[in-house]
């Protein structure tokens, strides 16, 4: 930025920073880079956060399994997401596929937890009825515990989106030459600040928009009485 007599690699100005982002948009690089990172979220968020809810479902119905599986989850669960990309590098190599399975890995545990707690937070009278009346398991999976706690694994939905736009942003800073992260990283290191903080305000933009779109579903399935304790 020269503005006054003074230089700087790292400050543009809003008018040259809203000059790159549309720039950024009438080209349609943006676009692109966008449908990179959403494509591994799209894919990553889907496969870790079913694995955990399935997961979470059990641990919460059977005490015993969720005393044997405790160890195996403090154990795994601290592991930042960042520290596998060389494992997800030499499985898949550069790519969707290994961003996916890194965001997958990071929705996993999020999900599991907060599922657990959902459903060990439904009323233990029902699931004794559901017990005493012959219920089968899948029954009382299906018809009690889920419906009770649908709202609050939403909430947990909520929270791992979040964290996958983080963990795919910063693995395409880090090490996958694709997306938002990769542009943003690529812009700063080639001395382009208007056209990184562009990256960074769309990302902004991205990240309320989605957050907002599942607010809005939230509060259509649950009411707002929900909507309103969700972080």
């Amino acid at each position: 930025m020269r503005s006054t007599g003074v230089q700087s690699d790292g400050l543009a100005l809003p008018s040259q920073v809203a000059s790159a982002l549309f720039a950024l948009i009438a080209d349609g690089e943006i676009f692109l880079r966008t449908a990179e990172t959403v494509g591994a979220i799209g894919i990553g968020v889907p496969v870790g956060g079913a694995l955990g809810l399935l997961v979470g479902v059990w641990l919460g119905l059977s005490p015993r399994a969720a005393q044997l599986a405790s160890l195996s989850i403090e154990l795994f669960r601290p592991i930042p997401p960042v520290a596998i990309i060389p494992l997800m590098l030499l499985i898949y190599g550069l790519g969707i596929r290994m961003e996916a399975a890194i965001i997958a890995f990071a929705c996993f545990w999020p999900m599991l937890l907060l599922t657990r707690d959902a459903v060990l937070g439904v009323e233990p009278r029902l699931i004794e009825v559901a017990r005493m009346i012959g219920l089968p398991r899948h029954k009382q999976i299906t018809k009690i515990a889920l419906p009770a706690a649908t709202p609050r694994i939403f909430t947990a939905l909520r929270l791992t989106l979040g964290i996958a736009l983080i963990v795919a942003v910063t693995t395409e800073i880090a090490a996958n030459p694709i997306g938002l992260g990769y542009a943003i990283i690529s812009a700063g290191l080639s001395l382009r600040p208007e056209t990184m903080y562009a990256f960074l305000i769309w990302l902004a933009i991205l990240g309320w928009l989605l957050n907002a779109g599942l607010i809005a579903l939230h509060h259509r399935l649950f009411g707002a009485a929900y909507g309103e304790v969700a972080p």
